[in-house]
């Protein structure tokens, strides 16, 4: 995170405001964005997120098209709901991972925080300034893997490639970002190291929180309403309306057997379970990162 250094002390540099005093926290989050931002696109971690992307996309691409499995290519809503709703979370789990997972915790491990404690910038703007960065290089990544599904959906099915569900899958997909990245610059802020930092992100949301939520359901049998893994099938929500809207029992081994209770979230408990995420994973990894001693 080399750039944050220079990022901080342009966007604290009096001179650039025109008079003795720091310019406003919004000028310098603005400036910080634009140099953090320079340094994720030009970064080898950019490279590999959209190769990633590209990876993915080729792969479902060829697969499709040699394959041409007659339930997936029925309806656009068929292929949207097993390519899109199944992959995009793959995508902004890396995104996550790559673009946020030492955010926080390079500040420490590069020495790049040092520099901030004798410039007249708070650490909310640095804060802030870099979750943007990292939002927006995701949000790169993820048009990216929209528009290879767009492109070959239009090959198979013409203009109506493109549909309203789609949109609105996206939007829910562009939330679920949100919410993850601000998960995952909470656990970057707790740690000094940025190899820990990514190394728990990635397993986290790879594969802690998708066990938890099994746990949850199948043993503890309650509703794993608190788990970020547990919103995210509402993604595919837009192209299949016959999903039940709560949960639904069914029963094993004939009648007295075991009950099994499967939950889906409504798209309002998803939305507010993803928009809950960001809002407390983002401030206490803030709160964290202001607590942080750089000694």
């Amino acid at each position: 995170m080399g750039a944050t250094a220079p990022a901080a002390m342009a966007a604290a540099d009096p001179s650039n405001s025109g008079a003795r005093r720091s310019p406003p926290s919004y000028i310098q989050v603005l400036r910080l964005v634009r140099y953090q931002l320079r340094d994720y696109l030009m970064s080898r971690r950019f490279i590999l997120m959209i190769g990633i992307v590209a990876i993915l996309g080729a792969i479902l691409t060829a697969v499709v098209g040699y394959y041409r499995p007659a339930g997936l290519l029925g309806t656009s809503a068929n292929f949207y709901n097993q390519l899109w709703a199944g992959g995009v979370t793959i995508v902004i789990i890396f995104a996550g991972v790559i673009f946020g997972g030492d955010a926080i915790a390079g500040e420490f491990q590069n020495k790049t925080g040092y520099f901030l404690m004798g410039l007249p910038i708070r650490r909310a703007t640095v804060y802030t300034g870099k979750y943007i960065a990292a939002f927006v290089s995701a949000f790169v990544a993820l048009t990216a893997f929209a528009a290879i599904l767009v492109a070959n959906g239009a090959f198979y099915f013409g203009s109506g490639a493109f549909t309203v569900a789609f949109g609105e899958s996206f939007l829910l997909a562009v939330v679920y970002l949100l919410a993850l990245l601000g998960a995952t610059f909470l656990f970057s802020s707790l740690f000094k190291t940025s190899t820990y930092a990514v190394l728990v992100v990635a397993v986290m949301f790879i594969f802690g929180f998708s066990i938890l939520q099994t746990v949850v359901a199948l043993i503890v049998k309650i509703e794993p309403w608190f788990i970020i893994s547990y919103a995210s099938p509402i993604i595919g929500y837009p192209f299949d309306p016959t999903i039940p809207a709560h949960y639904v029992q069914e029963m094993l081994g004939g009648p007295g057997g075991p009950v099994v209770q499967t939950w889906n979230p409504t798209y309002i408990e998803g939305i507010l379970i993803m928009l809950g995420y960001f809002v407390f994973t983002a401030v206490g990894g803030l709160l964290l990162f202001e607590r942080e001693e750089f000694s």
